[in-house]
């Protein structure tokens, strides 16, 4: 993700992650067909990027509480 596209990604912060007393909070950016992951306290740090359709599971898993 270290290219111009990754300069114009769009970053915002997942509501349901953040500790608001702590500051750590998950970032995501849509990308063409999926979906980024960072941590908001390091963003020029590792990212992981997945499938839209991995990401919609995960979504599902979470909401369901099957993590």
């Amino acid at each position: 993700m270290k290219n111009a596209s990754a300069a114009r990604t769009v970053w915002r912060k997942s509501s349901y992650s953040c500790a608001p007393d702590e500051g750590m909070c998950v970032e995501v950016a849509a990308l063409d067909g999926a979906r980024a992951i960072r941590d908001s306290k390091d963003p020029d740090g590792p990212r992981i990027a997945v499938s839209t359709i991995s990401w919609r599971a995960l979504i599902r898993a979470i909401k369901s509480d099957r993590m």
